[in-house]
């Protein structure tokens, strides 16, 4: 499991095993997660995704759910980037569907940056790695990329500070390499990249490098201080080579390897062992081609049931073909629901 979990993400995918597996995935969190059970106490089983349970996304705020059975071995526990006063979620994470994880962050990230190892420079102080028994969300989602790196170098002094970049790390990569891949949450990567007056013999040398830009988080503190889209790509790309590209990645902590990378055409995607509804906010009603909540579900997922999560996001489900060649279910990301609790990591 899963047999969907393929080496390319975005093909056509046949949709009754997604919906077996998602299935059979159910009733082994109904078998060996109790509190999961009460939520669900009359569930046996759906011909059609949008009969597939699923857990609020507030819920993980406050109940670390776990799935106890023989095979399943848990690990680490992955907690969100909470804002200043609110609750962090908190996800149990176990040893075979870590390993599906990754596969699945792999897949999707080769297939947008492209399988050739290069320095990988995360925007995150090294110290956040030496959490015993948990994990941050932001280094997870740089640790994604980890596979795709011949070295990683984490470039802020000091995680709570992004203008803590040690120049003189990112000077000596910089002189030793033409191609690198940067990582950083959307806000920060602006703070310490975009929006900041770079030295100038920084500038001078990153001119003509070809540089992947990865980012995921959410655009919240952007919008505050009036920084959109196309201000961030033009402030990351200006100088560097034209095979240059900034590429932002949609996900939940709670729903750890799932990436929903925005194509060049405007839409984001889902890979073949993951799917999207879009619910109505009040009677739950599915919908199509109408803007509601996102229930992000996928096969991976196996010691905890984040396997189908109801979010507080907004978006709107677009059918036919996507212009830009990619496949799988493809939607449009579209804000927060109102009064909904600001999120930490992974936000929209």
């Amino acid at each position: 499991m899963s047999d969907l979990l393929h080496a390319q993400p975005f093909a056509p995918r046949d949709d009754a095993a997604f919906l077996r597996e998602i299935n059979v995935l159910s009733l082994r969190h109904l078998a060996g997660c109790e509190p999961y059970r009460r939520m669900w106490p009359d569930w046996s089983g759906a011909d059609s995704l949008d009969g597939i349970p699923f857990v609020h996304v507030g819920v993980f705020k406050h109940l670390l759910l776990r799935t106890t059975l023989p095979e399943v071995r848990h690990q680490r526990i992955l907690t969100s980037s909470a804002t200043s006063g609110a609750v962090p979620s908190r996800i149990a994470l176990d040893q075979q569907s870590s390993a599906l994880q990754s596969q699945s962050s792999l897949a999707i990230l080769r297939e947008m940056v492209g399988p050739q190892l290069r320095p990988l420079l995360v925007l995150d102080a090294a110290e956040s790695l030496r959490r015993p028994g948990e994990v941050s969300a932001r280094i997870a989602a740089a640790m994604s990329l980890r596979p795709l790196a011949s070295q990683i170098h984490f470039l802020l002094a000091d995680a709570g500070d992004p203008r803590s970049v040690e120049w003189d790390r990112l000077r000596e990569v910089i002189r030793g390499h033409d191609d690198l891949l940067v990582y950083g949450f959307t806000w920060i990567l602006w703070a310490a990249w975009g929006g900041a007056d770079l030295p100038a013999d920084v500038r001078s040398l990153l001119r003509g490098k070809r540089i992947h830009f990865v980012h995921s988080g959410g655009w919240k503190k952007l919008e505050e201080v009036r920084v959109d889209p196309e201000r961030l790509r033009a402030a990351l790309l200006e100088g560097l080579a034209p095979q240059s590209r900034v590429i932002d990645f949609y996900g939940l902590v709670e729903q750890i390897g799932i990436l929903y990378p925005l194509c060049e055409c405007g839409f984001r995607h889902a890979a073949g062992w993951a799917d999207v509804l879009v619910r109505d906010p009040w009677t739950l009603r599915p919908l199509i081609g109408e803007v509601g909540a996102l229930q992000l579900m996928n096969v991976l997922a196996l010691g905890a049931p984040y396997h189908s999560v109801l979010t507080e996001d907004l978006g709107r489900r677009v059918e036919g073909d996507c212009p830009c060649g990619r496949g799988g279910r493809r939607f449009e990301l579209l804000g927060r629901m109102a009064q909904a609790e600001t999120r930490g990591c992974a936000n929209v």
